[in-house]
This record gives structure tokens, sequence and C-alpha cells, in this order.
């Protein structure tokens, strides 16, 4: 399912509102991720703290956010404009692209939690699809 005029408008007007909170979102989200998917732990391995807003996720749920961020301003053409995310992770980091939609519905959770009055149902399922796009550019260079 593809992004349609509408979707791209409601995704850009709420990130710039969501986009403030972006590395707490982030933080939030990996900190789930990793209590929720404990097998996403293995490409952590390497961090002291693996806990819920310890320093590392903080810092690291920040520079995915980072990305989400520079996904939305690259809405029009994700592949290319995340090929070399997608890159980086299929080559050198070598993470399973099934995590990218674990991460994805980790972040909605986050978002909802942080504005439930601006996270309507058209807002849900925009972001959604959003996130589901973002998987696929993101999965691109594993095929």
């Amino acid at each position: 399912m593809s992004l349609n005029a509408n979707d791209k408008k409601v995704i850009t007007t709420f990130w710039g509102k969501a986009s403030a909170q972006a590395d707490a979102i982030g933080s939030d989200a990996l900190g789930r991720l990793l209590l929720a998917y404990p097998q996403t732990k293995t490409y952590f391995s390497h961090w002291k703290d693996l806990s819920p807003g310890s320093s590392d996720v903080k810092r690291h749920g920040a520079l995915i956010m980072g990305g989400v961020t520079e996904a939305v301003t690259k809405i029009d053409n994700l592949s290319t404009g995340l090929l070399e995310l997608s890159e980086l992770h299929a080559f050198t980091l070598r993470v399973d692209p099934a995590n990218f939609k674990l991460f994805a519905h980790a972040i909605i959770v986050a978002i909802a939690i942080r504005f439930p009055g601006d996270f309507t149902p058209e807002v849900h399922m925009a972001m959604d699809k959003f996130f589901a796009a973002v998987a696929r550019a993101m999965s691109e260079k594993y095929r």
C-alpha cells in the first residue's frame, strides 16, 4: 500500500509536532523493542546497559529517530532517500529486516502515548503506512 498525497500531508504535519519529542520517542521505542523482543538485544551486545532509559538506549533511540526525520523529508522517494541506511543495515550491521517492522510498531506505541489527542485514527493509519514504507525501503538491499 503506497502513500497518497493526503497520507503524506498527515505525516508531515503530525511529524512537525511530534519531532520535538523525537529523542524521547526513540528512547522509549527502543527500550520497548528490547524488552518485548529480547532477540533484538543481539545487535547491541557491545552495550553495557540494555535497560530502557539507559544512556546507550537514549543515544541510539535518538539516532534512529534522526533517520525517521530524514525519511519524512524524503517521503516522496523513500527507496532512494534511505539507500545509504539500507546498505548500512544490510551489509555492515546485518540487521534482520523483520526488526524494522517490530521497531515501527514500538515507535507507533511511543507516539500514541505521547500524543493521545493528536494521534487520531487518520494519523495512526497514515503513520502505519509510512513506517511500512520505511521498512520496505530499509529492506531494499536485502533482496
